[in-house]
């Protein structure tokens, strides 16, 4: 696989990492957004997963828009752990890191934002940070899907982080979530098209909610 697609200085992603934790009980956690991410675009432009020993990731490769290869990956390193995987299928594949957008949850959003941004901090999560430490670099495009806080949704709720992040989603914020991943999916596709920064200033100011 070449280097990063781009057209005019724009910032085209050629590999999508979801990031989450790989066991059965933290399926359709807050936590595991990325990895329920990666899964809706594999069938959104049906692309097929299997884990690769080798980069200790689960990943398909395929078109994400006609004629823009994209690797789709969910890191089966623990999230702690993240950027073993991204580091290794960037040397494989002789990418840089520009060439990355990871996918991941974040408790200073509400659910239903969405922010996507060219660089940045790992802003507390420990996948993010493993990432940076691993890419040697912050400047790699993250897509922040947002999760809230501890009672946002459930007044008086348990306020406790842990509980929340490793948590499911409430049959009400289902929906919610459903269409946070539709969103994300129209997201990357113009990203493919256009342009991380394109996709950036059309939907950033946006919320599902």
């Amino acid at each position: 696989m070449a280097e990063m697609a781009v057209n005019n200085e724009r910032v085209v992603p050629r590999l999508v990492v979801g990031l989450g934790n790989p066991e059965p009980k933290y399926d359709q956690t807050r936590h595991n957004i990325g990895f329920a991410a990666i899964d809706v675009l594999a069938r959104s432009w049906q692309i097929s997963l299997a884990e690769q020993r080798k980069f200790n990731a689960i990943v398909g490769d395929g078109q994400g828009i006609p004629g823009h290869k994209v690797l789709l990956v969910k890191p089966l390193t623990y999230m702690n752990r993240s950027g073993q995987a991204i580091r290794a299928i960037l040397d494989w594949y002789k990418l840089s890191p520009e060439s990355v957008l990871v996918i991941y949850d974040d408790m200073d959003l509400p659910l239903g934002r969405v922010r996507l941004r060219l660089s940045g901090s790992a802003g507390g999560h420990n996948g993010m940070k493993s990432a940076i430490a691993h890419l040697g670099t912050q400047n790699f495009p993250r897509l922040r899907l947002g999760i809230g806080k501890p009672g946002d949704a459930i007044p008086n709720a348990n306020t406790e982080t842990i509980p929340h992040v490793l948590g499911k989603f409430s049959m009400a914020e289902a929906p919610v979530v459903e269409k946070v991943l539709k969103r994300m999916t129209e997201m990357i596709e113009l990203g493919l098209r256009e342009g991380v920064e394109k996709a950036m200033s059309l939907y950033n100011s946006q919320s599902i909610v």
